[in-house]
């Protein structure tokens, strides 16, 4: 258990610039109330199963740890908090964000925003609705988005690492080589997914360099301190953590519009039940979650429950909400 900061706008200051476009400071105890999550769910940590169709995920240890991150880079932590893990599918995230700042709107034309109801690496509904994805935050929307920020960088997981790491000021965040070559090495229906949508034109590079990529962002592997601070551009309006603007007020709200709505593959429903915030999860265990103009959180425990989603993540993340309120709703 811990805290480490980052100093922001000192109180009785008047704030200046993009700084001035933050909500107001929200007074918190968050170390305690971490610390009562902690406590609540202890029974919860150990179960579900772990994500052992990567092989490179099948030995993870059980654990648990959370962090929140509130809008000037304080971070409060418990628990296994600062343990690396493979973030997996919350770099999806990240990728959406990097597309939308730089290639604009038309990603929209290729993608979704509507939740799937089905699984996460589901083929199904992509040939009844012509090769166009339901959402970003399945794997055939998140391959589209990869690829789009191919197209537009040349070079998409490296621009989405060095992102993560400025975001999270953290320059040892890296690739896992092992997770990455797990991926691929079990990735056929991955592949599936993009040679069916490239048979639809909706797939701009090659597949092969496309699933290359993809392996590669799915493997990077950060703590729960990292993930809730390069998420906060999400909950600071879309302002990064160096003050300058990575998206505007609107696109930042409609990622966390989907977040909410499909960011936890088809238990969203069941999600913004339970917790009441955008969130999004992998299967390597991790949930971020974002208060918009309060916070980030993220939440580790690699037990997941049968849609992939960490069991004792949900739980704590529905004791933060209910014992500070801060909820969407």
């Amino acid at each position: 258990m811990g805290t480490a900061g980052a100093g922001g706008t000192a109180a009785g200051q008047t704030a200046h610039g993009p700084q001035a476009e933050l909500d107001p400071p929200v007074d918190f105890d968050f170390q305690s109330i971490l610390g009562q999550i902690e406590e609540d769910i202890r029974p919860q940590i150990g179960r579900g199963q772990i994500a052992a169709y990567i092989p490179a995920l099948a030995c993870v240890e059980p654990g648990f740890g959370m962090a929140v991150a509130d809008l000037d880079g304080k971070v409060y932590g418990v628990g296994d908090w600062q343990r690396p893990f493979s973030t997996q599918s919350i770099t999806k995230v990240f990728a959406l964000a990097l597309a939308l700042a730089q290639g604009g709107d038309d990603l929209w034309k290729r993608v979704g925003r509507e939740p799937s109801g089905n699984p996460f690496n589901s083929l199904v509904q992509l040939e009844y609705e012509n090769g166009i994805p339901r959402n970003p935050f399945i794997n055939a929307g998140a391959l589209v988005v990869t690829d789009r920020l191919q197209t537009l960088t040349g070079d998409a997981s490296s621009e989405l690492l060095e992102f993560v790491r400025q975001e999270s000021g953290n320059p040892d965040v890296a690739f896992d080589p092992e997770v990455a070559t797990s991926e691929s090495d079990n990735g056929d229906r991955n592949a599936a997914l993009a040679y069916f949508m490239a048979a639809y034109g909706n797939i701009a590079n090659s597949v092969p360099a496309l699933l290359d990529h993809y392996f590669w962002q799915c493997s990077i592997e950060m703590n729960c301190a990292d993930l809730a601070l390069a998420t906060r551009f999400l909950a600071r309006h879309g302002l990064r953590a160096d003050g300058t603007r990575l998206l505007p007020r609107r696109l930042a709200k409609q990622i966390n519009a989907v977040m909410m709505t499909c960011g936890t593959y088809d238990a969203a429903g069941e999600f913004a039940y339970r917790v009441g915030l955008p969130g999004k999860s992998g299967v390597g265990g991790g949930i971020v979650a974002v208060v918009p103009g309060v916070c980030t959180v993220c939440v580790w425990s690699p037990g997941l429950d049968p849609q992939g989603n960490s069991v004792a993540g949900i739980a704590a993340l529905d004791r933060f909400t209910t014992l500070t309120g801060l909820s969407v709703f």
